[in-house]
């Protein structure tokens, strides 16, 4: 009876035991034996290396490790095999971990992510591109990184992410792009997460990156406008950002005015929207042509007094000039001219 109760616990310990070698590698064991040569009478050693446990499996079955898995030399399941990158079957195998992948069947390693992409799950076969409003800048990433706000990436795979240029914004982390500023706001510094209203005075269009200052004759006295209003008849605008100051009385103040105009003093007075000869102007200006129209007359008179008297001269018959008493040229000086006839 006794002898029937140990042989059940004998093959129990030996069951464990096979189990236990199957799946642990161990040590080689190095069997030295003495063979006899036939030929020489000399004894020469023979050493066989055996696996402990190999015995048991169908080495012939070995299989590559499929992708996204690699080798494991730690467990008989792949060891026994002859060639490293095969298992007795494909679940032997290990797979890769985050942030590694392997496109190729039996392989021994797996290759980290390249920067830029990543792989989240164990045994993926190969890398996904970080999507556009991420980053990853290191290899073997198993995750990407949103770009923070004010802050965009607009191409798959990126490494790094771009500031958002003066003018526009990304209030929010992820931003594949960034916005432009509406219009009547905008952003003074890169990377912007929002942007601030115009100021009075001042005024931008949607297309437009900064505000501009209002024209000359045009206004703005409130935040955040897209345009500047027109400074309205009757009034001027010295100042863009102030309210428009009516026109005095004494000036014109025609639409988009920047100050007011007025007649030139003394000679022009404001008559509705005209200036007109003051009556002192009106004075003098008869008076000036009196005295014109009477200059005239004179010169008109002392021209033609001029024009009789060259006529008389020139009807005057010849006279004799007094000469000293002589002779000239044979002719005594008193003696009256004779006409030679020329």
């Amino acid at each position: 009876m006794e002898g029937r109760g140990l042989l059940p616990a004998i093959c129990a310990a030996c069951f464990i035991g096979m189990v236990v070698s199957q799946t642990t590698l161990a040590p080689a064991v190095m069997d030295t034996t003495f063979m006899e040569n036939v030929t020489d009478p000399t004894v020469t050693p023979v050493i066989l290396t055996t696996t402990p446990g190999c015995f048991a499996f169908n080495t012939s079955t070995c299989e590559p490790c499929a992708p996204g898995s690699q080798y494991d030399n730690n467990t008989l399941l792949c060891a026994c095999c002859a060639d490293p990158g095969l298992c007795l079957f494909p679940g032997a195998c290990l797979p890769c971990n985050r942030g590694f992948y392997q496109p190729l069947a039996g392989q021994q390693q797996c290759l980290p992510c390249n920067r830029g992409f990543y792989t989240n799950f164990t045994g993926s076969p190969l890398c996904n591109p970080c999507p556009t409003g991420s980053f990853n800048n290191i290899t073997g990433g198993d995750s990407c990184t949103s770009c923070p706000a004010g802050f965009f990436s607009s191409q798959h795979s990126s490494t790094s992410c771009f500031p958002c240029a003066q003018g526009s914004f990304c209030k929010s982390s992820g931003c594949s792009q960034c916005q432009m500023c509406p219009g009547g706001t905008e952003a003074l510094q890169s990377a912007a997460r929002g942007c601030t209203l115009c100021r009075p005075g001042m005024h931008k269009l949607p297309h437009q990156t900064m505000c501009q200052i209002c024209g000359s004759g045009f206004y703005q006295v409130n935040w955040g406008r897209e345009n500047c209003d027109l400074c309205p008849e009757n009034h001027y605008c010295p100042s863009p950002d102030v309210n428009p100051i009516k026109c005095p009385s004494d000036a014109f103040c025609p639409e988009g005015s920047l100050s007011p105009g007025y007649c030139m003093e003394t000679f022009f007075r404001k008559e509705g929207d005209t200036c007109e000869l003051a009556p002192v102007t009106l004075a003098l200006l008869v008076i000036g042509g009196g005295v014109a129209v009477l200059f005239i007359i004179l010169m008109v008179l002392r021209r033609r007094r001029d024009i009789d008297g060259e006529l008389t001269v020139a009807r005057a018959p010849l006279l004799g000039k007094e000469r000293p008493q002589g002779r000239y040229y044979g002719v005594p000086c008193d003696a009256e001219p004779v006409y030679a006839g020329w």
